[in-house]
């Protein structure tokens, strides 16, 4: 898949990239990437991610993938702490599957269509400001604005607004 989606996407000019990194020795390197197939694989992933996974763990993800890729650059694929969040990412996708439709155009991947039959959160039903069956209370929104905003009232109270 990954050899098709790299002579398809090269095509359109998808994943070109000119980065300058540092490296771990202290200086900056400069490198030009082509990752077609890589790109539109990882769009196409996200956009599985954003049906069937659950904000938090979506949320905790992404916070630790940047730790996972200096940890990897670095030359330890071996190591526990690698092995640990691996574990935690492996489980992250055990319900991250599905069907993904996306055009290529001039650099760009569009994500177009989407779907989970088995494994997607998303449910057409709640999510809607009509009827959801009761699934959302706009009177509950109070007390969990109020909540919400509790630090910000007491440091304006303060006058650190």
């Amino acid at each position: 898949m990954l050899a098709e989606l790299n002579s398809i996407g090269c095509q359109h000019g998808v994943g070109r990239l000119d980065l300058v990194e540092n490296r771990s020795v202290g200086t900056k390197s400069r490198g030009c990437y082509e990752t077609p197939g890589g790109t539109i694989m990882l769009k196409a992933h996200r956009a599985i991610e954003s049906l069937t996974l659950d904000r938090e763990v979506v949320a905790l993800k992404d916070d630790l993938m940047p730790r996972y890729a200096r940890i990897v650059y670095a030359g330890y694929w071996f190591s526990p702490e690698r092995r640990l969040l691996q574990t935690l990412i492996d489980a992250s996708q055990e319900h991250a599957n599905g069907r993904v439709s996306v055009k290529l155009y001039k650099g760009t991947v569009l994500v177009v269509g989407r779907s989970s039959k088995k494994d997607s959160l998303f449910d057409t039903a709640i999510a809607t400001f009509d009827d959801d069956r009761g699934a959302y209370n706009q009177a509950d929104a109070e007390g969990f604005i109020k909540l919400n905003a509790l630090r910000l009232r007491i440091a304006a109270k303060r006058g650190r607004n």
